[in-house]
């Protein structure tokens, strides 16, 4: 079934960002539709986590704009920007847990932020959040400095997942992780994506991650987007990226582990 227009929840037009007079994204035009997990994909200095955070609105573009919940962020009010950040949820490359705070009051910050709920339904809720995130409620008490990168990775999950976003923003999520915490993770999210019907946006270069997770895949190259769709639409378009990146002996062998049918049409 196709998906119209009134699916989209964050619509990217005629995107220009340029630092000094280095361009990074010119006229790039994206749409991401509720309930998908849209992958982006590029090369070094594509500017994949710069469009992340004009979507969190962290950045502003240089010219054109970027609609989320049929608010064009460069317009918003700042309570507008507020409420659409208790609307999402971030995950950042490194966890980017505060390193003073414990765990559980890492995952506490969000709501304590909202000002309104008591600290026993806080305290519930971080419990909530940290078993959904696959965190013993015996760890809410630890420092950052004290968990290891699979951890990090769950007790930033739990804090992203804290007010219930109907955004979830993934910037590199298996990056740091050995295989198994890696495969591992891509199933708590795949399992909590299905559960809670959440849309995900994801900044990764993981071919496994990529191919086990991605309803679609947006690739960045040429300061644009170049394709989108599917995994095997995607690998059909003939630019130099997309046959080093995805057809390359990596991509093949990654490809193969999810979709022997699309690899064996690739060549």
């Amino acid at each position: 079934m196709e998906n119209s227009r009134s699916d989209v929840i964050i619509h990217v037009q005629h995107l220009r960002t340029q630092f000094s007079r280095t361009v990074i994204h010119n006229n790039l035009n994206l749409d991401i539709y509720r309930g998908e997990i849209l992958s982006i994909v590029g090369g070094s200095g594509t500017g994949k986590t710069v469009l992340l955070r004009q979507m969190l609105r962290l950045e502003q573009p240089r010219q054109g704009s970027v609609t989320i919940f049929d608010v064009d962020l460069n317009h918003a009010s700042q309570k507008q920007i507020a409420y659409f950040r208790s609307r999402s949820g971030m995950l950042f490359q490194h966890g980017a847990l505060y390193s003073a705070l414990s765990v559980f009051d890492n995952v506490a910050q969000p709501l304590r932020e909202l000002s309104i709920l008591p600290e026993s339904l806080i305290s519930d809720a971080v419990y909530l959040k940290l078993d959904m995130a696959g965190i013993g409620p015996e760890h809410a008490q630890k420092m950052p400095s004290s968990l290891s990168g699979g951890m990090v990775k769950r007790v930033a999950l739990a804090r992203a997942l804290a007010l219930e976003p109907e955004i979830l923003f993934l910037d590199e999520p298996t990056s740091g992780l050995d295989p198994d915490s890696s495969e591992s993770f891509v199933s708590l999210i795949k399992s909590l994506h299905k559960e809670l019907g959440f849309t995900v946006v994801m900044v990764t270069h993981d071919l496994d991650t990529l191919f086990a997770l991605s309803s679609r895949i947006a690739v960045i190259a040429d300061k644009h987007i170049i394709a989108i769709g599917t995994t095997s639409e995607v690998i059909q378009h003939h630019h130099p990226f997309i046959q080093e990146f995805f057809l390359g002996s990596r991509g093949l062998r990654a490809l193969a582990a999810i979709d022997p049918v699309a690899t064996s049409a690739s060549t």
